[in-house]
């Protein structure tokens, strides 16, 4: 069988278990991990993001701790080491399984996209990095502004990758990531299980030391605003450890922005659904149905149409 050819993405919003579905259809498939999580790729931001590297077992996995958090981790190094990840797995005649819930990621794999506006300019972004976002908005044409959030105006980083653009013209990079048949699994659980399972996972993830890990990084020399930028957890603790809020309103604060990042991420595969991707949901991440699915995969045997559809899904109005 040519691995090349073929792969499998275990997806999801957060909190539904990926890693355990994707780590047992590797090990049942001779199988390797290739992480598609932001995050993950950072040493030393373990319980924040979930790694669960206990779940592996003998599992091979790849693009966990490949960098300190002080460095860069921008969407063309992660499609390169994953094509390289990707073709190496190949080269033993082992299965890629990509799993991961970062839609950046995940898109850029699905839609084998090319990398608009050219490569990143590091050292011109050290030039700028020192400036405001009011300065940096100053530099870019209302029609580069446009398309923008609130959230990404505030954003320096974004603003300097769109300084970039504008000022490179529209350049294309490649994707690295060789293109390959693709069977796509998501681990389903309706929205109020999800809601509970997220708040379970948070206490659990402070009372194993979830606020010691962010205070350890930024003993280790991680600015604040660094910190700012990971997100979710690390953003919420970062205030709390700089007395910013108070350990209650932390927690409750952050079980309701994870719970808003699940609706997006609801969101976003639903318009992935509408746009042509073929999702298998498997209720409570069920390994048989998975197995049976990737078997016939495999065996190039027709696949069934997706029981469920999450497009198809009406939570109706919040009643909580």
């Amino acid at each position: 069988m040519n691995h090349l050819s073929k792969g499998i993405i275990v997806t999801g919003p957060t909190a539904v278990g990926k890693t355990a579905l994707a780590v047992k259809l590797a090990a049942r498939f001779g199988g390797e991990i290739i992480s598609a999580d932001s995050r993950q790729v950072f040493r030393g931001m373990d319980i924040g993001t979930g790694k669960d590297l206990g779940e592996y077992g003998d599992v091979p996995y790849h693009l966990i701790d490949v960098a300190d958090p002080h460095e860069i981790y921008h969407l063309k190094r992660f499609l390169d080491d994953a094509g390289e990840a990707f073709r190496r797995i190949a080269a033993r005649d082992r299965l890629s399984v990509i799993c991961g819930g970062t839609a950046l990621y995940l898109d850029a794999v699905l839609r084998n996209y090319e990398l608009h506006g050219g490569r990143p300019d590091f050292a011109g972004r050290d030039e700028l990095r020192p400036l405001p976002a009011e300065e940096l908005l100053k530099r870019l044409p209302p029609e580069a502004l446009a398309p923008l959030s609130d959230v990404e105006r505030a954003n320096p980083e974004r603003l300097l990758r769109l300084l970039e653009k504008v000022g490179g013209g529209d350049t294309a990079v490649p994707n690295p990531m060789p293109p390959f048949d693709k069977l796509i699994l998501g681990v389903y659980y309706p929205r109020a299980v999800i809601h509970r399972r997220i708040e379970e996972r948070l206490d659990r993830r402070l009372g194993e030391g979830m606020i010691e890990e962010v205070a350890r990084l930024r003993e280790q020399g991680v600015s604040w605003e660094r910190l700012e930028f990971f997100g979710l957890e690390y953003r919420l603790v970062a205030q709390y450890l700089q007395g910013k809020i108070d350990r209650p309103a932390m927690r409750d604060t952050l079980l309701v922005k994870i719970r808003q990042f699940a609706k997006r991420q609801d969101i976003w595969f639903r318009k992935m659904e509408r746009e042509g991707s073929v999702i298998h949901w498997i209720e409570q991440g069920n390994e048989a149905e998975a197995a049976a699915l990737v078997g016939d995969f495999l065996q190039n045997r027709p696949l069934p149409a997706p029981r469920i559809r999450l497009s198809e899904i009406f939570y109706g109005p919040r009643t909580d």
